[in-house]
C-alpha cells in the first residue's frame, strides 16, 4: 500500500487482477479509481455464511444451526486478520475511501469475482452474487520443468501416487503414515513426492517396489494413477479429477480443509483431518477407495465435466466481457 499506488501510476496501468488471497490489497486500485477483478487461485472465500469458509472441513448443510455455524466461522477468521484490517482501516481512511467495514465482502470486485472451482465441485448455492463466475482448472500442462522420474522402476501394478503439495510438506509423520498405510495393501505400488524438506532417509524404510522422489511429474503420473493421497490443495484435486482419479486427502492448512469437504460430499474421494490420521485410519479410507467403485466412477464424470472445460479460456471470456 505504500508504493503500489506509485508504480501503477507510473507504468499506466488500465486495470488490475488480485489474487484474494491478497487481502485489502484491492484498496489500492480503489484509491486510483482504477478497475479490478478478484481471482481465485485457491479455493474461493464464502463471506455469506451461506456454505462453510473454506478453512473448516464442515460438510455443506442448510440447516438453522449449520448457517449459524458457518456465520461464527467467518467472525472467527476475521477476528485472525485484525491486524490485517486495521492496516486497511488506516490506508482508506487516508486516501479518503469509504468503506462499509462490517460487510467483509464490501471490497470484493464488483466487476468480476472467478474461481477456478468448477461450479459441479463446489457447493450447491444460489446465494452468489452476478459477477462471480466458477470457471474450471486453470492448468493446461504448459509451462512446468521437466523432471527427471525412474519410469522403468514402475512395475506394471495399480498405482498410489501421494503427494502434500509444493508448500507445506515437510511433515515427515505424514508421509511414515502413508507408506506404512499402503504396504498393507499387497500388489500395489506407491509413488511418494516428498518435496525439497525432508530427506527421504527420514523417512524409510520403504517397499522395495516404493518410488520416492522429491518432486513428480504430477500430470503424467495421474494417468496411471489408480488412487491419488494428497493434501487437497486445489491445484492437485482438479488435476486428478481431471485424469478421473478419486483420492484420499489429508487436509493441512488454508483452504485445504474444504477441498477435502468437497471431496468427500461430491463421492470421488474420503478425507482424514491430520489431527485423526494414523495408519489404521488411513488403510480403511484407501480401502474403500480401492474397492468401492463409486469413487471412480464420479471422478471420471468429473473428468468428463472438466475435459468440456477449458478453465483458461472461460475465465479470458469474463474478462473480456467487461473489456467489451
Amino acid at each position: 500500500m505504500n508504493s503500489l499506488p506509485a508504480t501503477l501510476t507510473a507504468a499506466a496501468v488500465d486495470a488490475v487482477v488480485l489474487d484474494t488471497v491478497l487481502f485489502y490489497t484491492e484498496l489500492v486500485p480503489m484509491s486510483l479509481g482504477m478497475p479490478y477483478a478478484h481471482v481465485a487461485d485457491a479455493l474461493h472465500f464464502d463471506y455469506s455464511g451461506y456454505t462453510p469458509l473454506c478453512f473448516y472441513d464442515w460438510p455443506h448443510e442448510t440447516t438453522p444451526a449449520a448457517l449459524a455455524r458457518n456465520q461464527k466461522g467467518v467472525e472467527s477468521f476475521f477476528e485472525t486478520l485484525a491486524l490485517t484490517i486495521a492496516v486497511g482501516r488506516a490506508y482508506a481512511k487516508r486516501v479518503g475511501l469509504d468503506v462499509d467495514w462490517d460487510n467483509p465482502s464490501a471490497t470484493i470486485s464488483k466487476l468480476a469475482w472467478i474461481t477456478q472451482c468448477p461450479r459441479e465441485f463446489d457447493f450447491a448455492s444460489s446465494h452468489w452474487p452476478p459477477q462471480f463466475h466458477h470457471t474450471g482448472p486453470f492448468h493446461d500442462g504448459a509451462g512446468r520443468i521437466d523432471i527427471d522420474f525412474p519410469w522403468e522402476r514402475l512395475t506394471g501394478e495399480p498405482l498410489i501416487y501421494a503427494s502434500m503439495g509444493t508448500l507445506q510438506n515437510g511433515l515427515t509423520d505424514v508421509f511414515r503414515t502413508i507408506t506404512a498405510a499402503t504396504a498393507k495393501h499387497k500388489g500395489l505400488q506407491l509413488v511418494l513426492s516428498v518435496g525439497d524438506q525432508i530427506d527421504p532417509e527420514q523417512i524409510g524404510p520403504f517397499p522395495s517396489n516404493t518410488i520416492v522422489v522429491k518432486r513428480a511429474p504430477q500430470l503424467e503420473l495421474l494417468k496411471r494413477t489408480s488412487v491419488c493421497i494428497t493434501h487437497a490443495g486445489l491445484n492437485t484435486a482438479l488435476e486428478a479429477l481431471a485424469e478421473g482419479v478419486p483420492q484420499v486427502a489429508i487436509p493441512v492448512t488454508v483452504d485445504q480443509p474444504g477441498v477435502a469437504a468437497r471431496i468427500a460430499e461430491k463421492k470421488t474421494g474420503l478425507f482424514v483431518p491430520l489431527k485423526e490420521l494414523n495408519v489404521s485410519r488411513l488403510t480403511l479410507l484407501l480401502d474403500q477407495v480401492l474397492n468401492d467403485s463409486t469413487y471412480r466412477d464420479n471422478a471420471r464424470n468429473f473428468q468428463k465435466v472438466i475435459a468440456e472445460t477449458n478453465g483458461l479460456s472461460k475465465a479470458a471470456d469474463c474478462w473480456n466481457e467487461l473489456s467489451d
